[in-house]
């Protein structure tokens, strides 16, 4: 699949992400559970995926994804720790600060997945005027 086919695929993930997230706002609370249970088994899915792919990346970029990748990851642990171990907290403060912290991490994930976008379109750029430029050159040998 050519890069600029995986950023199509990656704008209709955006698409499908805001529609489940729009329409959470009219959900019950055992449908949003389910589909926060089917997000986050999503997420784990991807992120093996990435890993797999990354380890098939050269030695340099490989270095560098998997340092961005075992910080996000670490970072994506202890945030679910910290959500698995209020779970049970009925205490209205502690579910007013869980909350404020849930949406915190929505946040932070959101502006994180607004930079891999951004960089995601450079790098299919950038991938695109190499093809150019390598193309040509072995035309004009």
């Amino acid at each position: 699949m050519a890069a600029s086919e995986q950023f199509a695929k990656l704008t209709e993930q955006v698409h499908d992400a805001e529609r489940n997230v729009k329409a959470s706002a009219s959900q019950s609370k055992a449908e949003l559970t389910a589909k926060v249970d089917e997000a986050r088994k999503s997420a784990d899915e991807q992120a093996a995926q990435v890993r797999a792919k990354s380890q098939k990346a050269s030695d340099q970029a490989q270095g560098h994804w998997q340092d961005v990748q075992s910080k996000w990851g670490e970072h994506v642990q202890s945030v679910r720790d910290r959500v698995d171990e209020r779970k049970g907290e009925r205490d209205a403060k502690r579910a007013e600060r869980h909350a404020e912290r849930a949406e915190d991490y929505a946040f932070g994930a959101i502006d994180f997945a607004a930079a891999a976008i951004e960089e995601a379109e450079y790098a299919v750029l950038d991938a695109a005027l190499a093809r150019q430029d390598a193309d040509a050159l072995a035309g004009a040998a």
